[in-house]
């Protein structure tokens, strides 16, 4: 289906940081699949454990105990707030269950009526009916039919707007640390504890999406960590799977204690060979220095990235983000900034906001960033003639 406004490119394989045509033209990768490939292309760690359980069992379903699975889950649940997790195939499908749990815990305590969640405006939070509810934009909304009930959407940061929509229904607060898709906005670590304040007040939920920043994109292994705000239900995707199809929803004990057997479920969750994939991202992501390594390539790239502010006031009026979720706010459309950046081989990802988002892998070098600041460079050079020219100025 023509869904997808793809590019004319293809490639044949990837190496680290970098994607190779078939007729051998190499392009540094900082879209990382849209933050997926958290360790690259071909990570040798990564290939190994798909090979090696491809070999021994796919897919059992979860009438059955799956052991790599319930690892997994001891790892995540020991590096983090959550006591338990249901594992799923996607970001959306993360987010889905998310809604489930906290609708579910209030079912489970007589108070069924309190369903509604209060999310905010540029959030996106997938593509199913529910999630595209959650995210509240008409561009994804119109032409399904009747909006999914059950959203309440208030202006990002404003606080006194999110208080006056608490009402009776009120069960949870949704929301990213950081904005991916509207325009890599950070929420500031004081808004996330007034939120954690305003649940424990309130009696309500706290859900944080991090699909997008989780898995240490944002050099923490999850952004919240960098508020030291602590959630009640999470949703993970993208990198936890390096690639492979994987999601999970977090949570703990008490929040999804209306999960029991038979109301939630997936036939494909938390396979064999998901799981494999997952234990290997975190053998590779929870070894020491790694996170801090994020941390430091995430700082070296805004500072490198603050001289190209400085040099191309015409085109970019910002950078924004967090660690190696960074992005880079046009003054110039950014559909044409993306365009000559990829004329100069380097992948990057559009975003709300008019944004330019740089999601470089993980394991990306000093070197490349520095590669990838001066491709930046010379992209907007290019733009900037281009644009005297249909000025008339030249």
């Amino acid at each position: 289906m023509p869904v997808f406004a793809r590019a004319p490119l293809a490639f044949e394989r990837g190496e680290g940081c970098w994607l190779i045509t078939d007729d051998g033209e190499r392009y540094l990768d900082f879209g990382s699949g849209v933050a997926v490939n958290a360790l690259g292309h071909a990570h040798p760690h990564l290939v190994e454990a798909i090979r090696a359980q491809a070999e021994k069992l796919w897919h059992v379903s979860n009438l059955y105990q799956i052991p790599d699975g319930e690892r997994l889950a001891r790892r995540l649940t020991d590096a983090s707030f959550a006591d338990v997790v249901f594992f799923a195939n996607s970001g959306a499908e993360a987010v889905e269950a998310s809604v489930k749990v906290a609708r579910k815990h209030f079912h489970a305590k007589g108070e069924g009526e309190r369903f509604r969640i209060i999310t905010f405006e540029g959030a996106f939070h997938g593509r199913t009916l529910a999630t595209i509810a959650a995210g509240g934009q008409a561009k994804y909304i119109e032409g399904f039919g009747p909006k999914v009930d059950g959203f309440d959407q208030v202006p990002f940061g404003d606080l006194e707007a999110l208080k006056a929509a608490i009402g009776p229904e009120t069960a949870a607060i949704l929301i990213e640390p950081v904005q991916g898709e509207g325009g890599v906005r950070v929420v500031p670590p004081a808004f996330l504890r007034a939120l954690r304040e305003i649940c424990d007040e309130r009696d309500l939920l706290l859900i944080f999406d991090e699909v997008q920043t989780g898995v240490g994109r944002t050099g923490t292994l999850f952004a919240h960590q960098h508020s030291g705000v602590e959630p009640d239900i999470m949703a993970l995707a993208k990198g936890l799977g390096g690639g492979f199809p994987l999601g999970a929803c977090l949570a703990t004990r008490e929040a999804a204690s209306g999960m029991t057997a038979g109301v939630h479920g997936s036939t494909f969750g938390g396979n064999p060979l998901a799981m494999a994939v997952g234990n290997a991202v975190l053998d590779v992501v929870l070894a020491p220095g790694f996170i801090e390594h994020v941390a430091e390539m995430g700082l070296l790239l805004r500072q490198r990235l603050a001289a190209i502010v400085d040099a191309h006031p015409e085109t970019v009026a910002e950078i924004r983000g967090e660690g190696l979720l960074t992005g880079i706010r046009c003054k110039a459309p950014n559909s044409e900034v993306s365009a000559v950046l990829r004329d100069e081989k380097l992948l990057t990802v559009a975003a709300g906001d008019n944004v330019v988002r740089l999601l470089p892998p993980l394991i990306v070098t000093a070197d490349e960033i520095g590669e990838a600041v001066a491709r930046i460079d010379r992209g907007l050079v290019a733009l900037e003639r281009k644009m005297i020219g249909a000025r008339g100025d030249a």
